[in-house]
C-alpha cells in the first residue's frame, strides 16, 4: 500500500462505525466512509466536540451539521503548496488527503526528466491540487473538467500555491470530446492524470460510467501521449474498480502500444488513534521508458 504519511496540517485521528474523525489545521470534522467497516471504541474525546459532521440522508445525499464556527474557506499545508478547503457538498472537503501519496513522485518525475518544456495534461479533477503541483514542477498544465465550479476552485488553489500566473490551460470541457479534438490537432502531452468518477455527466448531458467507459478512455489518452511521455496516473475512488483491474487496462492498452511498466496498490491513510492504515482508493501508474527510474 501506498501511504501519505507526511502531513502536518492533515490528521486522520480516527476511524468507526462508517465514520472518521479527522483535523484539519485546527477544525476537527467526522465524515462518512463506506470502507470503515469496524466497530472499535470510540475512545478519542474529540468524537464528541466536533466542530462539523456530515449526515447522511436515508433518501441520498446528506448535509453538514455544524457545532462550532468553521471559516467558510481555510487553509492547509502540504510541503511548498497552499490548499484551500471548505465543507462541500456531498461530505467533501476540496481535497483528498491521501492523494499526497503521488503527489511527491508526479514532482519528482517533472523536475528528474530534466526537460523544460513537459505537458501535462489533468482530467476530471475534485480538489485542483495537481496543477499547481505541476507547476510548481515546472510543467506546462491543461486541467479539464466537465464542472465549471471545479475548474474555478482549481484555479483559486493555484493562486493559493502561487502559480497562478503559471503556463496552464482552464478548460470546461467534457473530457473524452476534449482527449478527441487534441488527437485530431495534433497535441500531445508527456503525463496525463486521470481521476475518473463512479457516474457523471458533461457540460451537454454527456453520461459517463466508469466500468463502460474507463476502457475506451484509456484508448484515446495512449493517442494522445508523446513518443517520450513519461507517465499516466489513474486514481480510482471507488471500491468497485481495484488496483489490480487498473494495472490490467494500463498494461493491455499502453504497455502494449507503447512499452514501460505499470505499478499499482491501494492508497491509504494513517490511523493515529490505532496505528493503522485506513484504505481510501488505489492508483494505478503507467511509467513510460523515460520515465521508469
Amino acid at each position: 500500500m501506498w501511504i501519505a504519511d507526511n502531513w502536518k496540517d492533515y490528521e486522520l485521528i480516527d476511524c468507526s462505525a462508517g465514520e472518521k474523525l479527522e483535523r484539519w489545521t485546527r477544525e476537527i470534522l467526522i465524515r462518512p466512509d463506506p470502507q470503515v467497516i469496524w466497530n472499535s471504541p470510540r475512545e478519542n474525546r474529540l468524537w464528541a466536540q466536533p466542530g462539523a459532521r456530515y449526515v447522511r440522508s436515508r433518501t441520498g445525499g446528506g448535509k453538514w451539521q455544524t457545532f462550532k464556527r468553521i471559516p467558510a474557506v481555510w487553509q492547509v499545508r502540504y510541503k511548498d503548496l497552499t490548499f484551500n478547503i471548505k465543507t462541500m457538498g456531498f461530505k467533501h472537503t476540496g481535497l483528498f488527503p491521501e492523494q499526497a501519496a503521488n503527489w511527491v513522485w508526479m514532482a519528482e518525475k517533472i523536475r528528474e526528466s530534466g526537460r523544460r518544456d513537459v505537458k501535462g495534461g489533468k482530467t476530471r479533477l475534485i480538489s485542483g491540487l495537481i496543477p499547481a503541483i505541476c507547476l510548481k514542477s515546472g510543467a506546462q498544465v491543461v486541467h479539464v473538467d466537465a464542472s465549471k465550479g471545479m475548474v474555478q476552485w482549481a484555479k483559486e488553489n493555484a493562486a493559493a500555491s502561487g502559480v497562478a500566473d503559471g503556463a496552464v490551460r482552464w478548460i470546461v470541457d467534457d473530457c473524452i470530446k476534449f482527449v478527441q479534438r487534441e488527437i485530431r490537432r495534433g497535441n500531445r502531452y508527456d503525463i496525463v492524470i486521470l481521476d475518473p468518477p463512479s457516474y457523471g455527466r458533461g457540460p451537454k448531458g454527456e453520461i459517463w460510467h466508469l466500468e463502460d467507459n474507463l476502457y475506451d478512455f484509456v484508448t484515446l489518452v495512449q493517442q494522445v501521449l508523446s513518443d517520450d511521455a513519461l507517465a499516466v496516473v489513474l486514481n480510482s475512488y471507488t471500491t468497485g474498480l481495484s488496483a489490480s483491474v487498473m494495472q490490467y487496462i494500463l498494461e493491455d492498452v499502453l504497455v502494449r502500444q507503447m512499452g514501460g511498466s505499470v505499478s499499482a496498490d491501494e492508497i491509504g491513510l494513517p490511523v493515529t488513534e490505532t496505528g493503522g492504515v485506513l484504505p481510501c482508493g488505489a492508483t494505478a501508474v503507467w511509467k513510460g521508458k523515460d520515465g521508469n527510474s
